[in-house]
């Protein structure tokens, strides 16, 4: 038995799975996110335990969105100290004067400069700052690691505090990348390593093992999430994408967009031939991370999204959040702004019979307070400024969408939107439409739909090592095999599984250029053959190739994987239960729409649009003129 739980910015996700059932929970999400786990794991088992916990969490963003990290000393070759001020030069916005760059994490009087003193002389000047965690990056560390071992180990005869070594973080060339990435791990250690306690502690009540999502989309143990706390930014929006390439794998829907809005904000990604698109370098609030993430993108656009007018009279929406506490106005929980979710309880789209998340009752007078208040500033009604904030907040997550598609050669018309999380089907349909998107997918559970892609998630282990190899192929083979065998070791010791599928990424350029491709490979493939791939890539992704320019291997990435708990031709098909339809609800736009609860649709049901489909965690929009059909598995397809 195993539950799955999945820790957002405003409901917490519980999906338990025996092996043969499986149940589903919504809970409001807490300050301290381990109460969430222990609170929804305690209402959805009743007193009974699992043998694994899957924990999907937003921990390790939140800290370092909300700059509650810790007191970080940072120690680099001297004359260096001001690396990671000034980075690579960028600046954030081209054309914007008054856009600035991330203030960074150390502070310049918690920088220091490592020369030629002895290790121990440079930790006793460290601890005399009383450091909470120490990061450590020497300049060519990536290819010698003494300096950096020598100065780890007087710093923990010195005083023990959480200390982040480059070459064990991020064994790479560039020192600004491997700083920045460095810098970040050290200042969420103490942060996560006081979370991964806690949480420990409470799952030990319901569960006989925890593991963590990754940003890599694959689950960790416990020891490696508190050792790189950097690898958990993307924890909770990886394993939706995870479950969403399963789905599209399932039905041969080879192009796929992922759309997941949930109550603070919307992710979205990129899905081909069943593999998520995958990026080794993302910035997180202005901080630069270079671990394997999913390329997910973004947007402060979910049902919590507060409405605001701006100095010029325009609506604007988000991306600030009302959250769980206290929530949009219709929770009745002493939220009075408006926000997203106001906006669909006035425009009709959300029912108010049944609770929301658990215990939350939705209040259309509240709803409507809080739009009236919002609208008198504009001089509009309520009910237009309802309509103007969806609007608004689909344009915010179309441009999302295109960030991930269009803005990068990928191009959307024959292309599926698979949507979930607990407000994405009131939109999803709109935005496949805006996009020329053949259909949109919408797999079961889809409210809680991150926390049941934990269970799809495999364990998995990734390592990397920078090489600078020019025609080299049985050095290069022989470096991939070492890497291959400390990746499936150490997923092997963490998780006691045998089974591991290991593979290679290579990262490719022209002898010249300063930035690289990522080549499948395979030990014993050639260098000829890696050459011949080369081109092809970077002829499909820049539309030119020099065939005969020679190249260079910057960096050699190695992945070992296990197979997951679930499949998701294991998910056993869901049986009707309940009435059919639900009565109508009344759309100022519309009319009464008819309601059909989702969990009595059986295989081959179709509903015509305009509808409403409602099931016990979201609610989904059947537009008109649309045909939402119900899949063999209980997806439903809607299409027009």
């Amino acid at each position: 038995m195993a539950l799955a739980v999945d820790v957002g910015g405003t409901f917490t996700d519980l999906v338990w799975w025996d092996g043969s059932r499986l149940r589903t929970a919504k809970v409001p999400t807490t300050a301290d996110q381990s109460r969430s786990v222990l609170g929804g794991a305690a209402s959805l088992l009743s007193g009974s335990r699992v043998e694994l916990l899957l924990h999907g969490t937003t921990a390790a963003t939140n800290a370092l969105l909300e700059r509650r990290g810790a007191k970080v000393a940072f120690v680099t070759d001297a004359g260096f100290e001001d690396l990671i001020e000034i980075g690579r030069q960028d600046r954030p916005s081209l054309y914007d004067s008054f856009a600035d760059r991330a203030v960074p994490l150390v502070p310049r009087s918690m920088r220091f400069g490592f020369g030629t003193e002895e290790a121990g002389a440079m930790a006793r000047r460290v601890m005399a700052r009383s450091p909470e965690a120490v990061a450590v990056c020497l300049l060519w560390s990536a290819d010698r690691r003494g300096r950096e071992a020598a100065l780890a180990e007087a710093l923990e005869l010195d005083g023990p505090v959480p200390t982040s070594l480059s070459h064990q973080v991020l064994d790479e060339v560039r020192e600004f990348e491997r700083a920045s990435t460095t810098v970040v791990n050290a200042y969420l250690q103490p942060v996560m390593k006081s979370y991964m306690k806690r949480l420990a502690a409470a799952v030990e009540q319901v569960a006989g093992a925890l593991a963590v999502m990754s940003s890599a989309g694959g689950l960790m143990d416990v020891d490696s999430a508190t050792a790189v706390p950097a690898a958990l930014l993307l924890s909770g929006p990886a394993a939706g994408v995870v479950g969403a390439a399963a789905v599209g794998s399932h039905h041969g829907v080879a192009r796929v967009l992922t759309f997941d809005m949930g109550g603070t904000s919307t992710d979205v990604a990129r899905i081909e031939d069943g593999r998520p698109q995958m990026m080794n370098q993302r910035s997180v609030a202005g901080l630069l991370c270079s671990l394997p993430a999913i390329a997910i993108h973004t947007v402060g656009a979910g049902g919590g999204s507060i409405g605001w007018v701006d100095s010029g009279g325009a609506l604007r929406v988000g991306p600030q959040s009302a959250g769980a506490e206290p929530g949009p106005a219709a929770y009745g929980r002493g939220g009075d702004v408006a926000t997203v979710t106001d906006a669909h309880v006035l425009a009709g789209n959300l029912g108010l019979e049944r609770p929301l998340g658990g215990d939350i009752t939705l209040s259309r007078a509240a709803a409507a307070q809080a739009l009236a208040g919002l609208g008198a500033r504009m001089e509009l009604p309520e009910g237009e400024v309802a309509r103007g904030m969806v609007e608004v907040v689909e344009a915010h997550m179309e441009r999302a969408l295109r960030v991930v598609s269009i803005e990068q050669g990928f191009d959307t018309r024959g292309a599926s939107l698979l949507a979930f999380g607990g407000a994405a089907g009131l939109h999803a349909a709109a935005l496949a439409r805006r996009l020329d998107m053949d259909q949109v997918l919408i797999p079961p559970h889809s409210g809680v739909f991150s926390a049941l892609g934990l269970l799809l998630s495999a364990p998995r282990t990734d390592v990397s090592r920078s090489v600078m190899m020019q025609d080299e192929g049985l050095a290069l083979d022989a470096v991939a095999v070492e890497l291959m065998n400390v990746a499936s070791a150490g997923l092997r010791q963490s998780t006691g599984r045998l089974d591991v599928e290991l593979g290679l990424m290579v990262d490719v350029r022209y002898l010249g250029q300063s930035h690289e491709i990522g080549v499948p490979y395979r030990a014993g493939l050639g260098w000829a053959q890696l050459a011949s791939d080369f081109h092809a890539a970077h002829l499909r992704i820049n539309g030119f190739a020099r065939d005969a320019d020679p190249i260079e291997v910057v960096t050699i990435r190695a992945t070992a994987v296990a197979d997951p708990l679930l499949q998701w031709d294991h998910l056993p098909v869901p049986a009707p239960a309940g009435e059919r339809r639900l009565g109508t609800r009344s759309v100022p736009a519309a009319g009464e729409v008819p309601v059909w609860w989702r969990p009595a649709l059986a295989a081959g049901d179709e509903v015509l649009g305009p509808a409403f489909i409602d099931e016990p965690e979201a609610t989904t929009i059947v537009g008109h003129g649309d045909r939402a059909v119900v899949m063999a598995d209980g997806t439903i397809r809607v299409e027009w």
